[in-house]
């Protein structure tokens, strides 16, 4: 391959990147080119030693995307990010994917304790002043003080299981940037 395919190929595969990021990376990859061929070597030297285009754009955009779910926190940028890593290879596919399912599952079931916690302590406080006034229609066998006690604690807990959900959401937003970073740098080297 020589230095016009190269980077004809590079340009297409870098058609998702803004105009101004495509412009430096090429212009990178022609200084390569110039001071390959000031070195003596041929064009098809240099393409080999670069390694492939289509690849190399797939890092670069891969390494866009991680940095702008970085500046712009968003599910949909983070699910970019995920997604341009995954299209590195197959590898990424297991060691990308299923440890974010793993993690997503984790703080979906610590958000419904949350949720259920505060429900329940709710249900409880509610269940106990109408039995006060509707006893014909719901009797509970525990003493309305003990009922409001719990259903108070429950509620309190529950509160702060969503409350540790939130910060929990925004370290794990953190750290799987992080290690999309990491990974994509070890793939890439």
């Amino acid at each position: 391959m020589n230095k016009e395919e190269f980077i004809t190929i590079l340009k297409k595969e870098l058609h998702s990147l803004p105009p101004s990021e495509i412009e430096d990376i090429l212009y990178d990859y022609e200084e390569h080119f110039q001071v390959g061929l000031s070195k003596g070597k041929s064009e098809e030297e240099i393409a080999k030693e670069l390694g492939n285009p289509k690849i190399i754009a797939k890092s670069y955009i891969a390494n866009y995307k991680i940095n702008d779910a970085e500046t712009n926190p968003s599910t949909k940028n983070l699910f970019a990010a995920i997604v341009s890593a995954i299209s590195l290879g197959f590898f990424n596919l297991i060691f990308v994917l299923g440890p974010f399912l793993a993690i997503i599952g984790i703080l979906i079931a610590t958000y419904g304790i949350g949720f259920g916690l505060s429900i329940t302590g709710l249900s409880l406080i509610f269940g106990t002043f109408f039995e006060l006034f509707f006893p014909n229609y719901i009797h509970l066998s525990i003493h309305p003080v003990i009922s409001i006690s719990f259903g108070i604690g429950f509620t309190a807990l529950g509160i702060l299981a969503l409350i540790g959900c939130f910060y929990l959401t925004k370290y794990l937003y953190r750290a799987t940037i992080k290690y999309l970073r990491w990974n994509i740098n070890l793939i890439t080297k």
